[in-house]
């Protein structure tokens, strides 16, 4: 230690550092950047959306169809024997027993046959979409003015339509082509309708992101998205006129998962992202809020397919629904104002 120079005062130079002004509160404090936390990406919609538009395996149709064909068969002999050794046993019991089971045969016929009907529906309004995009595509003024009528006949008994009905009638004879024939029918026609669909997807939308960003339970943002997209395609087929059944909202939702995939529309972009939660206020409340409105615009997006597939009329005269309107009409409130809506 002989050898060692005495250390000496240091000199710090401070000219260069910060000067605080004002004591640091967890108030003014700078806010903590996640780094670790991924982007939220409305994985509960996408799933749900893959899951639904998968196609069909004919294997696996055919095991399904056996196995129920199978407890079918077996539930129906085992009814039989039930019915036959009540009736060897008991004359009343067996006759009371047969009345039962008639009486589940009858409520299956009239459920199946309700299924039908409800499935006849959603083919009319496709036929009717078809002919009425062949319509317009070789500007067949005949064949767009059976659709007209048409849709004159399918709405005939609704409520709220009477006036529509009236002006469209009144002016049909002033349509002296294809595009004008249809564009009267729909401004008059499905205008009405178009908002009420309109109001159904705000609705589920609003739902899924509310309960998405609040409920913080396994699965509950799955679930929530389920029941609040199978509610709001069947309540659109609905306003339009294709009421469906159980096996009929089925078809239904897998047509619009189907379309909506085939689209490239329950694809989340980076832009889409950072829109709404990669940024501003967003992303200073939570991840599971950001994760909450996603899901909220991929339902949104489903209805606005919905609405496609379920229209008697392709969007011509009217303008196609926004998903930003929507989400903007559905978040009202619910986000703080100046944050980020999502983009089409």
């Amino acid at each position: 230690m002989s050898g060692a120079k005495p250390k000496g005062p240091v000199l710090f130079d401070l000219d260069d550092a910060p000067q605080i002004t004002e004591p640091v509160t967890p108030a003014t404090a700078p806010v903590v950047p996640d780094l670790d936390t991924p982007k939220p990406s409305g994985q509960a919609m996408k799933t749900l959306a893959v899951v639904a538009a998968r196609p069909r395996n004919r294997l696996v149709g055919l095991f399904w169809s056996a196995l129920l064909s199978l407890i079918g068969f077996a539930v129906s002999v085992a009814a039989w024997d039930f019915v036959t050794g009540l009736l060897e046993r008991n004359a009343v019991l067996g006759t009371i027993a047969m009345v039962l089971i008639g009486v589940v045969l009858i409520a299956l016929l009239l459920l199946a046959g309700r299924e039908w009907i409800a499935i006849g529906r959603l083919k009319r309004i496709d036929t009717l979409r078809v002919e009425a995009e062949a319509a317009l595509t070789t500007g067949d003024l005949g064949a767009a003015r059976r659709v007209r009528d048409q849709l004159l006949t399918l709405y005939s008994k609704r409520p709220g339509l009477d006036a529509a009905r009236a002006t469209v009638k009144e002016r049909a004879s002033d349509s002296f082509d294809a595009d004008a024939a249809l564009d009267l029918a729909e401004r008059h026609l499905l205008a009405p309708l178009d908002a009420a669909a309109k109001a159904e997807v705000e609705a589920a939308a609003r739902q899924v992101a509310t309960v998405t960003a609040i409920v913080p339970i396994a699965l509950a943002d799955l679930i929530a998205a389920l029941t609040a997209n199978l509610r709001m395609i069947r309540r659109i087929a609905e306003i339009y006129g294709g009421r469906s059944g159980t096996l009929g909202n089925w078809r239904l939702t897998r047509a619009v998962m189907t379309h909506l995939v085939a689209t490239g529309a329950v694809a989340v972009g980076d832009d889409m992202i950072s829109s709404i939660a990669g940024g501003g206020v967003l992303s200073r409340i939570s991840r599971r809020f950001g994760e909450g409105i996603i899901n909220g615009a991929l339902t949104a997006r489903v209805g606005v397919a919905a609405i496609e597939v379920c229209r008697p009329l392709p969007f011509h005269a009217e303008k196609p629904p926004s998903v930003t309107r929507l989400m903007q009409r559905a978040l009202t409130g619910l986000i703080p104002s100046g944050s980020a809506t999502p983009k089409d």
